[in-house]
């Protein structure tokens, strides 16, 4: 099974209301969405699970399972999205965060990156008053108002260029982006990589905020409360791109090893927090030591934030960041000072 993965475009198209439609029928909507993102493999699937969702997409099986099919990853250049939960080219990814979390600035330093790469970006405007939209307004090539707008700027791109569209959760709860999925897809246009954002900060509390993606990003906000940026949670996170054989076996094998030590790191964290490092073992603290200096590498200078942090914007390849995290867990900067690894590129 391991070259088989979930028909998600598909899904998309035919279940819009993935969780109400999913609970219908006696499935948890998270297990869905894992499935979705790739979180739970096909192969660690009941089949009565796979069997109900194809019911509810009125589809075969073998329509729901794509097989040796293989997602094209877009390199960000962003530490933590490429190897936690890397952007699937022509996807959708969703950001899940609270207002204040740094989510329009990762969605701008995206924009900023993928149209240094050729992208064309375009924004659908959120309905209502969102002022805070306005920052991210110089990395956009084209805005549209109205869906329609938005659907006619990308058929008039065509195929010609990739798309980055962006959109808030005000547009996938009237059904809009789903209608913008279907047409495009009418009139082959599969070039578009959408990312969905939820000004309001209701998905958090939502099992499926925003129905099947390839990505999701999920903000934590221990992490942005300390400054800690891109605050996207590097455990919760995850992508399609992480099942089957989409990627080689030296990014899963660092990844699964630095997700498990930084699991351990925040356990360990609650404890140094109340009692102090003298409190835990020996083993316990070069854990903590290596984990608290993992999640201090995984910061990142922006390039649309220059002129509010100071610090010129760094672009690390995947390669580069796959090396340095092995470095970390295997003790090479274990007598570095933590703020020496922080907010830097790669390492020195």
């Amino acid at each position: 099974m391991e070259d088989i993965r979930l028909n998600v475009a598909l899904l998309r198209r035919r279940v819009p209301n993935l969780t109400t439609a999913a609970r219908s029928v006696g499935l948890r909507p998270a297990t869905v969405s894992n499935l979705c993102t790739g979180k739970i493999p096909i192969g660690r699937s009941e089949v009565r699970t796979l069997v109900a969702l194809a019911d509810l997409a009125e589809c075969s099986l073998d329509e729901l399972l794509i097989r040796g099919e293989k997602i094209e990853m877009i390199e960000t250049g962003i530490k933590t999205l490429d190897v936690f939960a890397p952007l699937a080219k022509g996807g959708t990814v969703g950001l899940v965060a609270r207002p204040g979390m740094g989510q329009l600035v990762v969605l701008a330093e995206m924009f900023h990156r993928l149209s240094n790469n050729g992208f064309i970006t375009i924004l659908l405007l959120p309905e209502g008053n969102h002022p805070e939209v306005n920052d991210i307004l110089d990395e956009i090539d084209i805005t549209a108002q109205t869906i329609d707008e938005a659907y006619n700027e990308i058929a008039k791109i065509g195929t010609s260029k990739e798309i980055a569209f962006g959109a808030d959760r005000s547009h996938v709860l009237t059904g809009e982006i789903q209608d913008l999925q279907d047409r495009l897809d009418s009139i082959g246009i599969d070039n578009v990589t959408t990312f969905l954002v939820d000004l309001q900060g209701e998905v958090v509390d939502d099992e499926v905020p925003y129905g099947p993606l390839e990505t999701l990003w999920q903000f934590d906000a221990d992490l942005a409360a300390r400054h800690q940026f891109p605050a996207v949670n590097p455990i919760y996170s995850t992508s399609s791109l992480l099942e089957g054989a989409h990627l080689d076996q030296t990014h899963l094998s660092i990844q699964q090893r630095a997700k498990k030590l930084l699991r351990r790191y925040r356990e360990l964290r609650s404890i140094v927090n109340i009692h102090g490092v003298e409190r835990i073992s020996e083993a316990d603290s070069q854990t903590f030591k290596r984990g608290e200096r993992l999640e201090a590498y995984l910061t990142q200078p922006f390039y649309v934030a220059e002129a509010y942090t100071g610090k010129q914007g760094e672009a690390v390849s995947l390669q580069d960041t796959l090396n340095d995290i092995r470095k970390i867990l295997d003790g090479a900067t274990d007598v570095a000072d933590v703020k020496d690894v922080s907010y830097i590129g790669k390492l020195k």
